[in-house]
C-alpha cells in the first residue's frame, strides 16, 4: 500500500473532491464551485490528486476532466482486507463478552 495515496487522501478538501469524483468525471471548474473552493486551489488539490495516482485527466477541447483511477482504491481494499481477520476475531470476541455480561445480568436479578 503507497503511503502517498492516505497522505493525499488526509486533507480534508481532497478528500471531498473524491467523494464527489465517485458520481463521474468533474472539470476543475465544476468541483471548485461544488467545494466552494477558489479555482487555483482547486487545482492545487487536484495536483496532488493527480501526483498520487489517484486522478486522472482527460483532456476535452481547452477543458480538463478529472476521474478517479480505480487501482489506488483496489490497492487500499486489498491492504485493509489483511487486517479483516483480525478485526473481525476481536469483533466476535466483544460480541461473545457482551453476551456473558448480559447473562449474568439477566442470572443475578
Amino acid at each position: 500500500m503507497d503511503p502517498t495515496t492516505f497522505s493525499a487522501l488526509a486533507e480534508p478538501n481532497r478528500f471531498r473532491m473524491v467523494e464527489l469524483l465517485r458520481d463521474g468525471p468533474l472539470t476543475v471548474g465544476e468541483i471548485a464551485g461544488r467545494l466552494e473552493l477558489r479555482q487555483p486551489q482547486a487545482s492545487k488539490h487536484l495536483r496532488v490528486l493527480l501526483e498520487a495516482g489517484i486522478v486522472e485527466v482527460e483532456a476535452d477541447a481547452n477543458r480538463r476532466h478529472y476521474k478517479l483511477r480505480a487501482e489506488p482504491f483496489l490497492a487500499m481494499e486489498a491492504w485493509l482486507e489483511t487486517y479483516r481477520s483480525t478485526w473481525e476475531e476481536r469483533f466476535d470476541n466483544l460480541e461473545r463478552y457482551l453476551q456473558q455480561l448480559q447473562a449474568k445480568e439477566e442470572k443475578d436479578k
